[in-house]
């Protein structure tokens, strides 16, 4: 799932004249499904078929055509197909993992049969499928995305809850555009005025009606006139208890859908657990990771890849040099004190990409600060070199870092090391972001950077500290690449 914070303000533009298109908002284009099932059968199919017949095995179409089908198969078990699914994630991770799982298939296959093709070649030959699906996802997933901007594929809320709670959660889901969820209608619970933009559909009275259903009805009419899709129940406790069992009986028995809001912000599904106790729905939120395997294998890919790295763009490091001396006087590297896990500082290491005396002239520019928080950013710094501005713009200029990362004081992933000025003014929300060792790279770097607001920069920190696991971290790092190549943000 995509983690970019921007302003959408998708509330009245989706409530407004989108009940007489022709199509469903909730549908999504009829295409999805075919063209994910024709990649998935002719990406393992040919190359199979390919790699086989060269090899001259017997029945090489056989072979391809299993193994296609048995790709399928197992996508079509995890649910990837689900209408639900289709296009929400452009992930490598969970494709990998299906491909994995292919691969155990066949090889159970390969035995019973006893197949002779070389491990290697059989092997190489599965690629393909897996590259065709990760292409196929990242299309459709983009082709969502902009069909949501212009208020399409989308789902239709309506929100019942107190009206404070209801305005928050109507907040939190207009300034968001990585989920499908649309706010058409607000029935508010209880007297008090809203400000979320959206149109008061019905409003139910503070207490239970004596007249069982008048609740049920009043939310059951509102569904129907905004042609809703979902009904998301805020939390709160007028709405709960036996009015929200009636609401649920009649939303139910109308085959509409209902959704209820824990009140939990920032927390990844996989933390929550759903069980019963005595018949009482529980969701138990685990713990973030802090122990076991997966920091030993943070800290292996750290050490192990920041080596690697300075191994192999040692070349890179002196033509980086040499470039930054010709272009201006001083030294190459440029040393800032920074803070560290637990508030411990570093001395941490980059490029140079300012002139000298840099530091001595920020106080000079302090007015012309564009970030609206504790960082000071500017677009067009007048302290960046020609060659800095090359740099920041590709972040070449970040890879002196990996010697932090491999002294252990920098993470490859993490929040953004802060400047002790700034974690001086920290309140107790932004001290959390000091839990996790700070990174080359993180949330932050693939969602916009420089150009994301202090608040935004500060809840993509939180995230990732309460959410942290091993393979978010690759995924990271692979979207790094990306980000690096967009620039979007890199000033």
């Amino acid at each position: 799932m995509r983690h970019v914070y921007f302003p959408a303000q998708r509330v009245a533009r989706t409530a407004q004249g989108t009940a007489t298109s022709e199509r469903r908002l909730g549908d999504k284009a009829r295409w999805y499904l075919p063209a994910a099932l024709t990649a998935d059968l002719v990406g393992a199919a040919v190359p199979v078929g390919l790699v086989f017949d060269a090899a001259e095995q017997a029945r090489p179409v056989y072979c391809a055509l299993a193994a296609a089908f048995a790709w399928v198969a197992v996508q079509a078990l995890r649910r990837r197909y689900a209408p639900r699914l289709l296009g929400e994630s452009r992930g490598v991770l969970p494709v990998v993992h299906d491909w994995l799982i292919l691969i155990g298939v066949l090889a159970v296959a390969r035995v019973v049969t006893d197949e002779s093709t070389p491990r290697m070649a059989a092997l190489g030959a599965l690629l393909p499928a897996l590259l065709i699906t990760v292409a196929c996802h990242k299309l459709t997933y983009r082709h969502l995305s902009g069909a949501r901007r212009e208020a399409q594929a989308v789902s239709r809320v309506l929100v019942i809850g107190e009206p404070g709670t209801a305005d928050e959660v109507i907040a939190h889901l207009a300034a968001r555009t990585d989920h499908p969820y649309v706010v058409v209608g607000v029935v508010p619970v209880g007297p008090g005025a809203l400000a979320g933009g959206a149109p008061v559909a019905a409003r139910l009275e503070a207490e239970l009606p004596a007249v069982p259903g008048g609740d049920a009805e009043a939310v059951l009419g509102a569904v129907r006139s905004h042609h809703a899709d979902l009904v998301l129940v805020a939390p709160g406790a007028r709405i709960a208890g036996e009015r929200l069992r009636r609401i649920a009986w009649t939303l139910h028995d109308a085959g509409l859908e209902l959704a209820v809001c824990p009140g939990l912000f920032e927390i990844s599904v996989k933390r929550l657990e759903t069980l019963s106790a005595g018949g009482l729905a529980v969701l138990r939120i685990a713990p973030p990771v802090s122990r076991g395997v997966q920091p030993v294998l943070k800290s292996v890919l750290d050490r192990a890849g920041a080596g690697i790295g300075l191994l192999l763009l040692s070349p890179l490091f002196l033509a980086l040099i040499l470039a930054i001396r010709l272009g201006s006087p001083g030294p190459a590297f440029y040393s800032q004190r920074r803070i560290g896990r637990d508030g411990v500082p570093f001395v941490m290491w980059k490029f140079r990409t300012m002139v000298v005396d840099a530091d001595a002239q920020k106080a000079e520019l302090a007015g012309a600060n564009e970030n609206d928080g504790l960082m000071f950013k500017m677009r067009r710094d007048p302290r960046v070199t020609r060659v800095g501005r090359l740099l920041r713009r590709t972040s070449l200029d970040e890879l002196p870092q990996l010697f932090n990362v491999l002294t252990g004081d920098m993470s490859l992933v993490g929040p953004r090391p802060p400047l002790p000025e700034e974690v001086a003014r920290y309140d107790e929300v932004e001290l959390r972001r000091l839990t996790v060792r700070p990174g080359m790279t993180g949330l932050w770097q693939i969602s916009g950077r420089s150009d994301l607001s202090w608040d935004e920069t500060i809840q993509l920190d939180l995230q990732y500290v309460d959410n942290w696991s091993f393979t978010s971290d690759v995924d990271v790092v692979a979207r790094t690449f990306r980000a690096v190549v967009d620039g979007r943000g890199a000033y």
